[in-house]
């Protein structure tokens, strides 16, 4: 661990009780302890929710942003140094997380039909013709296997939740209400799913 680490700075002068809390919980997550970032998940959530609310339109979208932020703060979380808030870290890791998903959105819908200006008139956007590729729908197929295969592999507890999650299009609310179990569980498991999934496909990009 690097000496930027939580652990080995001294505590900021004049921080409040939450947010020494927060090292602390931040301090047990690096060494392992899930059960410690699930705390620090169901504190922040709903005010992750809101942060993110505020700056995008598509409200059924919220929940799966905010957890992609969480996500990319555990992987990055050996990065992060108390010399500031864990909850100052986040909102800005949560604040460029959705900038970055506006950005792209918006190059997804440029419209490739119409011609758009620049300096020497109107061009037309000209893209390669790719349905030649017999071998397309085949490539599909077996990336699709692939996925399925990883979530099957999955924990039953964290399978159950991905399905639900992403198969299914459940609300995490719904999901917690079906299995009986608290709504921040429910995260954690989604959560946790997804850590495990990405590190099996990871292991299986050489067949994509």
């Amino acid at each position: 661990m690097s000496d930027s680490s939580v652990s080995n700075n001294s505590p900021r002068e004049n921080a409040s009780a939450s947010s020494l809390e927060d090292d602390k919980l931040v301090d047990q997550a690096l060494k392992g302890n899930e059960s410690a970032y699930a705390k620090l998940v169901d504190k922040y959530d709903r005010s992750l929710y809101f942060h993110i609310r505020k700056m995008i339109k598509e409200k059924e979208l919220v929940e799966d942003l905010v957890q992609e932020v969480f996500m990319k703060a555990f992987h990055n979380l050996s990065s992060y140094s108390n010399e500031y808030a864990f909850s100052t870290w986040l909102y800005r890791i949560a604040t460029n997380h959705t900038i970055d998903y506006l950005r792209k959105k918006k190059l997804q819908t440029l419209s490739i039909d119409q011609p758009f200006k620049t300096g020497d008139g109107e061009m037309e956007m000209q893209l390669p013709d790719t349905n030649f590729s017999t071998d397309e729908p085949v490539i599909k197929k077996e990336r699709k296997n692939i996925v399925q295969n990883a979530i099957q592999d999955l924990p039953e507890k964290y399978r159950l939740v991905i399905e639900m999650r992403h198969m299914e299009e459940k609300s995490y609310q719904e999901i917690s209400e079906i299995l009986d179990l608290p709504l921040g569980t429910v995260k954690a498991h989604i959560f946790r799913a997804r850590e495990l999934l990405y590190k099996a496909l990871v292991d299986k990009k050489d067949k994509f």
